[in-house]
C-alpha cells in the first residue's frame, strides 16, 4: 500500500491485533531491562569471590578451634610491651587512674607521693622505664600485662630486713590451681565460662566466648527494640578480672570500657606463651583469689573466695576446701560447704544486695544451680542432693586475721609516720603495695620491750631496785608506764633505733603527748642563755674597751651589763671562755622573793629546803636541779628581751621628748601588732572555736575574774546561762556568776583594759573574739581588720596618767611579748608547742614538753650544735615486680648549725657533771663503764588546781605524774626514758627522777653490749 504526504488527507496504518493485545495483558507489568548474558571472565570473578568466601569462613573456622594467628599475634605484640627498673626516675611510665585495684594498692597515688615523699627528705632511687611501645599501648588506656597480685599488703621491715609487720588482703589464697577442690573449679566455671580449661584447645583465647557473646549481644539488640529480654553477660572470667581490677568504679562504663577490657585480657593471657592453658589455669585461681564480695563492718573490704567464705558464713576457707576434696560417701558438713561456695560465686554479681537483703533470693538461686549441676553431672548426684537441703547461716561478724605483727609498739610507730608521709588512713595504709625499710634494731627493741614489761611484775620490779624512797612502793610497780626512746646519730639522720612502751595501747607518750616534765625544762633555760651570751659575744667581743665603756644599757638589763663587764675585763676573750665564765655565774636560792609574773606576784620554792640557803654557781644549779637560780635567770632573760637593743621597748619608753615619737610610735605599733597578731594567728590557726578557748586557758593561769574578762569579750553575745555553764566547768560552785557576768559586759572596759584583767595580750583577745564571729578569714583578712585596734592597745602606754598602774600593764604586756620570743628559741630546737605560757614557773617545766622533743635538743647538743633529721623510715619499695615499681631512700642528712659549737659544748659538759656529780649520779650503779654520758632529770606533777574570785588555792586534783631523763651514752646514742601515772592514781605516787634512772640502770646489761658495738647492719 502506497502513502501519500499533503493536505488534511493522512492514511492510518493498519494495526497488528498480537501486539496489542500483549500491551493490554502485560500493562500493569513493569518491564524489566534487558541484561546481556554474563561474559565468561564475569562468571570466573563471582567464582572465586565465592571460593575466598568459603576459604575465608573455613580460615575463621579453623581460628576459631586452633587460635593459631591470634594466638602468634598476641604473643608477640606482648613481647615488646617491656619494662625495666633503672636507677633514677623514669622517663616514661604512664600510672593507672581509677582502677579499684590500682587505687587500693596505692598505683594511682604514686605521682602525688613521688612529689610529697622528695619534699619531705626522700630521693627516687630507682623506678620502673617503660619501653616505647608499652608507654604507647597504656597512654591509649589499656592495661599493661604482668602476673597482677592477689595478695599485697604494708610489710614493715627493721634495719637487719627482719619483718616487724606484716599485712596480707585477701588474708586466704589458692596457690595454685591443683590446691582449689574440684567441686569449686566446676562450680565457678559451670555459672562463669564452661569451656575455659578445655584441653583440646591449647592456644584458645580465653577472652572471647562467642556463644555467649553471642547471647549478650542478642539480648542487648533485643532490649534496644523494645522487646523484654533478660540481661545476658558476655563477660568472660578473663575481662571480669580485668573490669574489677581497673575499670573506674570497678564497671564497665561503655564500648570504649569493654575494647579496652578485651585487648588487655587478651594481651595478658598471651604474654608468656602461645600456648593459653596455663595462663587460663591462672585466671581461675586467680578469680577465686581477689573477686569482690561487699564488705562488712568487721572487716572492711571483703576479696576473694576463702576471705569471703570466713566474712560470709564465718567458714573456715582452708577446711571447706579440704571438705570438698573428699570423696564420698558425703556429709552435711560437705554439702553445707558445697553450697557455700556456691552461694559466693553467685553472689559476685550482686555482692551487696545478696549479703544484706537478698539472702533469700541468693538461697533459692543456689538451689537451683545446684540442681542444674546435678542433672548435667557437674557434682555428684548425692553431694548435690544434700547441699540442697542445707541452709545459709550469715555470721558477718567474723574478724579476718589478715596482719602479723611481731612489735605492736615499734610497727604503730612505724605504720604512724608512714600514715602521716602518704596522708593514708591505718586501713588504707595496709593495703597497699607496699615495703618499708625502718631504722629499727628488731632484736633490741623486743629486749627492752620485754624488759619494761616485766618491770610491772612484783619479782622483776624488786629485782631491778624499784622499791625505794622516792622510787615505788610495793604494789604500785603495775600502775607506772614506762616510754623509752633511743636514737643512734649517723650521716644519714638520727635513727631511732628502739621506741616502745610497756601499754597495749596505740598512743605514743614519747612522740605524741603533752606532758608536764618538771626540771628538763632548766636545760632548754640553760641553752637559750647561753645562746644569748653567744649573741652579745657577737656584738660586743670586737669592739674596743673604750666603746663598751660608754654603751647606754637599761637598769633591767643584767645579762648585757654581765657580758660588757666581762668583755671590757677580758678583752678579745674567746666564746668558749666567756661561756664558761657565764655558767659559773652565781644566783640565790632563797625562795622568799616575790616575782611579779603571769599578770600578779608569785613565789617559788626549792624541792629541797636545804638549798634554801645556797648561792650557787648556773653549773651547780642545773648538776642539783635547785629551781630559784633558774627562776632567777629567766627573770634575767625576759629582761634581756625586753631591755635589750636600740629598738627595745626601754629605749622607746626613756625618750619622751622625741619630737618624732607620734610618727615613731605609729609606725613601731604597726609593725609590732603585726607581729604578734601573725603570732597568735599561728597559734589558733587550726583549732576549732572550742579548742582556741581551751588553748587560750591552758596559755596561763585563770581566775574567774579574769577568765569573766576575756570570756565576754571574745563572746559578747553569750547570754548569763551560757556564761554560767561555762565557768561552771572550770571553776568551784562558791562564785557569783551572775556578779561577773554583769560586770565584765562587752561595753564596761576597752580592749587594752580587758587584756590587762584577763592577763592576756590585747591581741590575742581581739583576734579570738574576731575568729569567732569571722571563722574563714584570712590572716590578710584580720590585718586589715585590726589596724585601729592595733594603734590603741599601743597608744595607752605613753599616757603619763596613773603612772604605777600603767607600769604594771606594760610590765605584763611586754613580759608575754618577751615569752614570745623566748618561744621562737625554744622552737627553733625542736620544741612542739605553739606557746609557753608567760611565766617564769616555765623554768620548772608549767609549759609542758614532749619526750621526743628534749631528745631532739640533746641530739643537736650531741651532733655539736647540728640539727640532723629524725629517721624511722629510711627506704619505701612501692609496687615491687610490677611495672609501676618505684623505690625511694634517704639519701645523706644535710646538717643544720642551729647552734653555737662552743655552746653546745659547754651544754654537754654540764650535762656529764649530772651524772657524775648530780641529780643523774644513780646512773654510775649500772653504767659504771668507760663510756661518756651526761643527761637531765625532771619531775612533773601536773594538776588542776581550783582558785576563787581572788585567785586564792582553794583545792587540787592530782592529773597525772611525769619522771623523765633525756641523755646521751657515747658519742653516738640519745635516748629519753619518762615514767607516768595517769588520771586521779597519780595521787598516790611521790616518786621523782630517781624511778627511770633506776629502770634505765636495770637495762644496763641490754643496753651497754649494743652501744659499745651496734649491730653491723644497723649502722
Amino acid at each position: 500500500m502506497s502513502h501519500q504526504r499533503g493536505g488534511n488527507n493522512r492514511t492510518e496504518p493498519t494495526l497488528n491485533a498480537k501486539p496489542l493485545l500483549q500491551r493490554m495483558r502485560f500493562d500493569n507489568v513493569r518491564e524489566t531491562p534487558y541484561v546481556a548474558p554474563p561474559q565468561p571472565q564475569v562468571r570466573y570473578l563471582r567464582w572465586l569471590l565465592l571460593l575466598l568466601a568459603l576459604v575465608l569462613l573455613l580460615a575463621l573456622y579453623q581460628e576459631s578451634r586452633n587460635h593459631f594467628y591470634q594466638s602468634a599475634f598476641w604473643h608477640w605484640y606482648a613481647s615488646k610491651l617491656t619494662y625495666t627498673v633503672k636507677p633514677g626516675a623514669a622517663a616514661k611510665i604512664t600510672f593507672p587512674a581509677a582502677g579499684p585495684f590500682d587505687q587500693r594498692f596505692g598505683y594511682s597515688s604514686l605521682p602525688l607521693w613521688q612529689d610529697s615523699l622528695q619534699q619531705q627528705g626522700f630521693v627516687l632511687s630507682a623506678q620502673s622505664h617503660f619501653s616505647s611501645e608499652l608507654q604507647r599501648y597504656t597512654r591509649y588506656g589499656f592495661y599493661p600485662p604482668y602476673q597482677e597480685k592477689n595478695q599485697p599488703g604494708l610489710t614493715v621491715l627493721g634495719c637487719q630486713q627482719d619483718t616487724l609487720f606484716q599485712a596480707r588482703f585477701p588474708a586466704f589464697q589458692f596457690s595454685s590451681n591443683k590446691q582449689v577442690a574440684a567441686p569449686i573449679v566446676a562450680a565457678l566455671l559451670f555459672v562463669e565460662d564452661r569451656s575455659l580449661l578445655t584441653p583440646s584447645h591449647p592456644n584458645a583465647n580465653p577472652v572471647l566466648n562467642l556463644p555467649r557473646l553471642g547471647a549478650a549481644v542478642w539480648s542487648q539488640l533485643q532490649r534496644a527494640a523494645g522487646i523484654p529480654a533478660a540481661a545476658a553477660g558476655g563477660s568472660t572470667l578473663a575481662t571480669q578480672l580485668e573490669k574489677y581490677r581497673h575499670s573506674p568504679h570497678g564497671f564497665t562504663a561503655g564500648t570504649t570500657d569493654k575494647f579496652h577490657q578485651l585487648v588487655s585480657a587478651s594481651v595478658r593471657a598471651y604474654a608468656e606463651s602461645t600456648n593459653t592453658l596455663a595462663s587460663r589455669q591462672r585466671i581461675v585461681v586467680d578469680y577465686l583469689n581477689s573477686v569482690p564480695l561487699a564488705a562488712t563492718a568487721n572487716h572492711g573490704e571483703v576479696h576473694g573466695l576463702g576471705d569471703g567464705l570466713h566474712a560470709w558464713f564465718g567458714a573456715d576457707p582452708a577446711s571447706v576446701n579440704a571438705l570438698l576434696k573428699q570423696a564420698a560417701p558425703y556429709t552435711a558438713q560437705q554439702a553445707l560447704a558445697l553450697r557455700q561456695v556456691v552461694a559466693l560465686i553467685i553472689a559476685q554479681r550482686r555482692p551487696s544486695y545478696y549479703l544484706l537483703q537478698g539472702r533469700r533470693d541468693l538461697e533459692k538461686l543456689v538451689s537451683s544451680h545446684l540442681l542444674l549441676m546435678q542433672q548435667q553431672g557437674i557434682i555428684a548426684k548425692e553431694l548435690a542432693s544434700l547441699a540442697m537441703q542445707q541452709q545459709l547461716t550469715f555470721a558477718t561478724a567474723a574478724a579476718i586475721p589478715s596482719a602479723t605483727d611481731h612489735d605492736f609498739k615499734a610497727s604503730t610507730m612505724a605504720r604512724s609516720r608512714l600514715a602521716y608521709l602518704l596522708q593514708q588512713s591505718l586501713y588504707q595504709l595496709d593495703r597497699l603495695d607496699l615495703t618499708a625499710h625502718t631504722t629499727i634494731d628488731t632484736k633490741l627493741q623486743q629486749a627492752v620491750s620485754q624488759h619494761l614489761q616485766q618491770l610491772s611484775q612484783y619479782d622483776y620490779a624488786a629485782a631491778a631496785g624499784l622499791f625505794a624512797d622516792r622510787l615505788l612502793r610495793p604494789g604500785q610497780q603495775d600502775k607506772v608506764r614506762y616510754s623509752f626512746t633511743l636514737y643512734q646519730s649517723s650521716d644519714s639522720g638520727n635513727k631511732v633505733r628502739l621506741q616502745t612502751d610497756n601499754t597495749d595501747l596505740a598512743f605514743d607518750l614519747n612522740d605524741a603527748s603533752k606532758l608536764e616534765l618538771g626540771s628538763t625544762a632548766k636545760l632548754r633555760v640553760m641553752v637559750s642563755y647561753l645562746e644569748i651570751i653567744a649573741e652579745l659575744h657577737r656584738l660586743y667581743a670586737e669592739e674596743p674597751v673604750e666603746t663598751l665603756q660608754f654603751l647606754d644599757i637599761a637598769p633591767q638589763d643584767q645579762l648585757t651589763a654581765w657580758a660588757v663587764q666581762y668583755l671590757t675585763q677580758h678583752s678579745g676573750a674567746k666564746l668558749s671562755n666567756m661561756l664558761h665564765a657565764a655558767v659559773q655565774r652565781r644566783y640565790s636560792a632563797d625562795p622568799k622573793e616575790s616575782f611579779f609574773t603571769g599578770g600578779g606576784l608569785h613565789t617559788f620554792n626549792n624541792f629541797n629546803k636545804d638549798e634554801d640557803k645556797l648561792n650557787p654557781t648556773l653549773a651547780e644549779a642545773l648538776q642539783l636541779s635547785i629551781n630559784l637560780p633558774f627562776v632567777r635567770l629567766l627573770q634575767d632573760m625576759v629582761n634581756y628581751s625586753i631591755y635589750h637593743g636600740e629598738n627595745s621597748s626601754y629605749q622607746l619608753l626613756k625618750d619622751d621628748d622625741n619630737p618624732q615619737r607620734e610618727q615613731y610610735l605609729r609606725r613601731f605599733a604597726d609593725k609590732e601588732g603585726t607581729t604578734y597578731l601573725r603570732r597568735f594567728w599561728q597559734k589558733y590557726r587550726a583549732a576549732s572555736p572550742q579548742q582556741q578557748l581551751e588553748i587560750f586557758m591552758q596559755s596561763s593561769r585563770q581566775t574567774p575574774e579574769r577568765l569573766a574578762a576575756a570570756y565576754l569579750y571574745i563572746g559578747p553575745d553569750s547570754s548569763l546561762q551560757q556564761f554560767s555553764s561555762f565557768m561552771q566547768q572550770q571553776f568551784s560552785n562558791d562564785n557569783d556568776w551572775q556578779n561577773l557576768y554583769s560586770k565584765y559586759q562587752p561595753d564596761a572596759f576597752s580592749l587594752p583594759d580587758r587584756a590587762y584583767l584577763s592577763r592576756s595580750h590585747p591581741l590575742e583577745l581581739w583576734l579570738l573574739a574576731y575568729k569567732q564571729q569571722q571563722p574563714e578569714a584570712s590572716f590578710a583578712d584580720a590585718v586589715a581588720a585590726s589596724v585601729e585596734q592595733r594603734q590603741e592597745i599601743y597608744q595607752w602606754l605613753f599616757k603619763t596618767r596613773f603612772r604605777s598602774a600603767r607600769d604594771n600593764r606594760i610590765r605584763s604586756m611586754l613580759e608575754i611579748e618577751a615569752f614570745w620570743d623566748l618561744h621562737q628559741r625554744w622552737q627553733r630546737l625542736g620544741y612542739p608547742f605553739e606557746y609557753l605560757v608567760p611565766s617564769l614557773a616555765t623554768a620548772l617545766g608549767s609549759s609542758g614538753d614532749r619526750p621526743a622533743a628534749l631528745a631532739e635538743l640533746v641530739g643537736i647538743i650531741l651532733n655539736d650544735g647540728k640539727q640532723l633529721p629524725t629517721v624511722r623510715i629510711e627506704q619505701l619499695d612501692f609496687a615491687v615486680n610490677t611495672p609501676y615499681e618505684s623505690h625511694f631512700s634517704r639519701p645523706p642528712a644535710r646538717a643544720v648549725q642551729l647552734m653555737d659549737a662552743e655552746v653546745a659544748l659547754t651544754v654537754r659538759q654540764l650535762l656529764q657533771q649530772v651524772v657524775s656529780s648530780g641529780t643523774a649520779r644513780r646512773l654510775q650503779q649500772g653504767f659504771n663503764s668507760t663510756l661518756l654520758q651526761g643527761g637531765k632529770t625532771g619531775t612533773g606533777d601536773n594538776r588542776l588546781v581550783q582558785l576563787n574570785n581572788r585567785g586564792q588555792h582553794i583545792s587540787s586534783k592530782a592529773l597525772n605524774r611525769t619522771a623523765t631523763y633525756v641523755f646521751y651514752l657515747g658519742a653516738a646514742h640519745f635516748g629519753v626514758l619518762t615514767a607516768y601515772v595517769a588520771d586521779e592514781t597519780a595521787e598516790q605516787f611521790s616518786f621523782t627522777s630517781a624511778l627511770p634512772l633506776q629502770a634505765l640502770n636495770s637495762m644496763a646489761e641490754i643496753l651497754l653490749p649494743y652501744i659499745e658495738a651496734p649491730t653491723p647492719d644497723c649502722r
